[in-house]
């Protein structure tokens, strides 16, 4: 059942929304101010940000280090003002409005065409690169070839945020372009295994974020990864070698102009065929690749190590 929204949480949502509505170049003149007040007025997370880019990149200069910390910056404000040009991207106009903008084009949909050829279901492990917020449109993105799936074959997990409020005003901004839907696959990770059950044997498409810090009573494993031991969960390729699905690993590139290219890199085809810990592994080589090759383009604010 829908939880009953507060007044704070309307105009929250209220507010976001009139922000959306302008255009997407004004959001992105202001994204330097953002990337500004958060680094250097708030100094939000920076001691996090200077250890992991440290530990992540130790043949890195200080000053090389010191320019990095801004660019990450400047991402982290790209990605709040796209989020909140997103959430005005609403029903069928909103599709429209999210499609001639072509903030996000994925590159090989017809991967994912493939991939639930030869599989009931296919994983779509997606990372905290590029700008995870815009996922909700990803139809929408693909120009060359339609990706062949429906709303009701389409599954995107979330874990929550520990305010109330600020859940339901992102599940509000995330599900922006079906808002004319009733969109049932924005999925807690913790009814993921239930819910992937009770979809067993029907045509699914799952995304879920798994280069999280894992939750308390989640299954984990231990992985070389940007020069550190890293814990990682194996809830999502758990799932998968158990319904055998196909895997894919869900990059998510920058362009010059701040918008994205995207594609799916396929792990496997059929998920039973290996453990967990190897379609993990895989997963996590795939994430250093891209990161090096652009290091900004990360949350490095998550505590993704402790």
């Amino acid at each position: 059942m829908q939880k009953k929204r507060s007044l704070g949480v309307l105009i929250v949502e209220g507010i976001m929304y009139l922000l959306g509505r302008l255009p997407l170049k004004v959001h992105y003149a202001f994204y330097k101010f953002i990337a500004w007040l958060l680094e250097s007025v708030f100094h939000y997370r920076t001691q996090v940000v200077d250890i992991n880019l440290a530990r992540s990149f130790p043949e890195k200069k200080y000053d090389e280090l010191k320019i990095l910390r801004k660019h990450c910056y400047w991402h982290m404000a790209i990605t709040i003002v796209q989020m909140v040009w997103f959430g005005a991207c609403r029903g069928a106009k909103g599709r429209e409005r999210l499609r001639k903008s072509h903030i996000v084009e994925f590159t090989n949909p017809e991967e994912v065409n493939r991939m639930l050829s030869v599989a009931p279901q296919a994983l779509l492990m997606q990372t905290h690169m590029g700008n995870w917020e815009l996922m909700g449109g990803i139809r929408e993105y693909a120009y060359s070839t339609p990706l062949e799936i429906t709303l009701d074959e389409f599954s995107i997990a979330h874990h929550g945020i520990a305010s109330g409020l600020w859940t339901q005003v992102m599940e509000w901004n995330r599900k922006a372009p079906v808002s004319d839907h009733v969109f049932k696959g924005y999925v807690h990770t913790d009814s993921l295994l239930r819910y992937a059950i009770t979809n067993k044997g029907k045509r699914m498409c799952y995304a879920i974020n798994t280069d999280q810090y894992p939750y308390m009573g989640t299954g984990s494993m231990s992985v070389q990864f940007m020069n550190q031991e890293t814990r990682s969960m194996t809830g999502a390729t758990a799932i998968a070698c158990k319904l055998d699905m196909a895997v894919g690993y869900l990059r998510f590139m920058r362009r010059i102009d701040g918008g994205y290219e995207m594609s799916v890199v396929n792990i496997c085809d059929h998920a039973s065929q290996h453990t967990p810990e190897e379609l993990m592994t895989r997963y996590y080589q795939l994430l250093e690749e891209d990161l090096k090759a652009q290091p900004w383009n990360y949350l490095w604010t998550h505590k993704r190590w402790k």
